[in-house]
């Protein structure tokens, strides 16, 4: 098949050497703002260019990715739907709820073929975890503990239109808590401080953050995040129930240091960056857009379920600001 790739950023560049490593993938076309990172890109990867996303769209495309800068998915994502294609776009739908709101509704009826970014879905282990859920293999699930800790924070421009933490960052751990346990958040309670750089304040983001979950079983969930884990990059997903209990992320490159006299795990070398610990993850993600421009295969990562981890993320960020507990019922329209 042929696919189109608009954005040659960090992660787009990142997912030009996937797609075109990919069998499925017989020709790859992209395209960037840049012009000189447009075709720098696609000599790396062996790939065609285009001069805008408009002359991409036209070029016979069997499917678009879209890893381009935030504000560009809306119009970017309608323009591809519009044009009869299957798109994948990186999270988020849109910088702010109500641009997502807006273009959620102008994708009704018509968003089957639409997969959003969330690579976590696409882990071994967190797939195991779901399975084992599912499986009724823990019991009742009475809590959750989801973990994504940065080693240092992103660039201060890039914080400052970043929307804050639980809408960059939580938000994955959002997403994977809803879908590994198959229950809904009915309430959010967060607390964070502003550690490290002044931007944090300045900006009224905060740099860790820790947020309990209730969810419609009455069980619990609590999300800690931090942009400074210096010893590497923290994924982990921890689920306890009334059977047993399991954990995602305990591998050898897991960035922490047992104190315990003679244990010598982990003992590989730490998580450095997220391309590292979850690049298999990003390889079948977007196997499993082939599968969807194939026709083969449904989204696995719908617009509703984005819009669903958006508004946690906007129930979360509601709390920290007004120091209470936060119903999702307060927050979604």
């Amino acid at each position: 098949m042929r696919i189109g790739l608009i954005g040659l950023g960090r992660i787009g560049a990142f997912h030009a050497r996937t797609l075109s490593g990919l069998d499925t993938v017989d020709t790859l076309v992209v395209t960037d703002a840049r012009p000189d990172v447009t075709d720098a890109v696609a000599a790396q990867v062996g790939a065609r260019t285009a001069g805008s996303p408009e002359e991409l769209l036209a070029s016979g495309v069997d499917g678009v990715v879209i890893a381009a800068a935030t504000p560009a998915h809306p119009e970017l994502l309608l323009a591809a739907v519009e044009a009869g294609l299957p798109v994948f776009c990186e999270k988020p739908l849109a910088g702010r709820i109500d641009d997502a709101v807006a273009l959620a509704a102008k994708l009704a009826g018509r968003d089957e073929r639409v997969q959003i970014g969330y690579p976590r879905r696409f882990d071994a282990g967190y797939a195991a975890a779901r399975a084992a859920v599912a499986g009724g293999e823990l019991g009742r699930v009475h809590t959750v503990r989801a973990t994504t800790l940065d080693p240092a924070p992103p660039p201060a421009e890039y914080l400052r239109v970043s929307g804050g933490i639980f809408r960059d960052c939580s938000v994955h751990d959002f997403d994977a808590i809803r879908w590994v346990t198959g229950r809904e958040v009915v309430e959010v309670h967060a607390v964070g401080d502003t550690h490290g750089d002044p931007v944090f304040a300045e900006i009224g983001d905060v740099s860790t953050s820790q947020a309990i979950l209730t969810l419609d079983d009455g069980s619990h969930a609590v999300v800690s995040n931090s942009r400074y884990n210096p010893r590497g990059y923290d994924v982990r997903l921890e689920l306890h129930g009334d059977a047993d209990s399991v954990a995602v992320g305990l591998d050898a490159g897991l960035p922490l240091r047992s104190v315990e006299p003679g244990v010598t795990f982990p003992g590989g070398t730490p998580h450095a960056f997220f391309m590292d610990r979850l690049a298999p993850a990003f390889r079948a993600e977007l196997t499993a857009f082939t599968g969807l421009v194939a026709g083969t295969t449904p989204s696995p990562c719908t617009v509703a379920d984005a819009m669903a981890a958006g508004w946690i993320a906007e129930a979360a960020t509601a709390s920290l600001q007004s120091g209470r507990t936060v119903r999702l019922e307060e927050v979604v329209r």
